[in-house]
């Protein structure tokens, strides 16, 4: 792989841009799925990066995770447009609903809201983490024929307690995170 890699994040306060190696480009983005794809989709195009990057903060489902984690599929757990779709589907589009980076074992459910209690749809469809960007960030991606990669850090469980829980825990991620890019950048051309 030769040229920059981009990595999208939320806020400043989830990752800062001090540790970043050289040939790799952060943006913020912005919360939600709106801000994320306007950020990616033009990020993309004024950039033209080998690789996407998504790292942010994660509440989780699945009991057994805990620190950074790598996705492998995301869906989108707000799109609910029944009864003409499912949950989790685009009425009227052909566009995929389980999008895939072939990386990680965690499935993440994206939705423009802060998980604060349970949801039996997440366990029935096995998502393990929820976040506010990733499906935005992915479906961009895919429309690109770019790939993806996306790092999470869990902060909170997704519970009564997750927003004092994220509020304490949003910057912790970032020195995991930052070593993950440089073990998947070493000996990499990231010249542009």
């Amino acid at each position: 792989m030769t040229g920059k890699i981009l990595v999208l994040t939320a806020i400043d306060d989830e990752l800062d841009t001090a540790r970043a190696p050289e040939g790799v480009e952060v943006i913020y983005s912005g919360v939600g799925k709106v801000n994320a794809a306007s950020a990616a989709t033009l990020s993309l195009g004024v950039l033209r990066p080998s690789l996407v990057i998504n790292y942010g903060t994660a509440g989780k489902i699945n009991e057994q995770l805990r620190g950074l984690v790598e996705v492998a599929h995301v869906v989108q757990r707000d799109m609910m447009a029944m009864p003409l779709a499912p949950r989790g589907r685009t009425p009227f589009s052909s566009d995929l609903d389980r999008l895939s980076s072939g990386h990680g074992d965690v499935i993440c459910g994206t939705g423009d809201s802060f998980v604060t209690s349970s949801d039996p749809w997440l366990n029935e469809n096995n998502i393990d983490i929820v976040d506010m960007e990733l499906f935005a960030i992915a479906h961009v991606c895919q429309r690109h024929s770019m790939p993806w990669r996306a790092f999470k850090f869990i902060t909170d469980d997704a519970n009564d307690f997750a927003a004092e829980h994220w509020t304490a825990n949003v910057a912790d991620g970032q020195e995991l995170f930052w070593d993950a890019v440089k073990k998947l950048t070493s000996g990499l051309d990231l010249r542009s």
